[in-house]
């Protein structure tokens, strides 16, 4: 296609539609659960890395123990990490698969 302006080429998602919910569906701006490939652009995806509550903890908004709760996880509920930084691991948990942030502490 030599001498083409670049410009004239235009590049888009077939069918990409609305985005799936980021509270049922883990991704965000960095980072997308692998499953979500084809269905969100993300410039990294990560398998999710099942793992146990030893405690009871709420799954909050932010990484932030004064962030919004979006519910309590119980002992023992099943957590699928997906990052974890500092102190808080993000990913989604119990029965809706809600996603959002728990310490890393109560992570067996």
């Amino acid at each position: 296609m030599q001498g083409r302006d670049p410009a004239h080429f235009q590049f888009a998602l077939a069918d990409a539609g609305d985005p799936p919910d980021p509270q049922t569906h883990a991704w965000r701006e960095d980072l997308a659960d692998v499953a979500l490939a084809g269905k969100v652009i993300s410039p990294h995806y990560a398998a999710p890395v099942a793992r146990t509550l030893s405690k009871a903890s709420p799954l909050t908004k932010e990484a932030d123990a004064s962030a919004e709760v979006i519910c309590q996880l119980g002992e023992g509920a099943t957590f699928a990490l997906l990052d974890s930084r500092g102190d808080w691991a993000w990913g989604y948990g119990g029965e809706d698969r809600l996603v959002g942030y728990v310490p890393v502490s109560v992570l067996a």
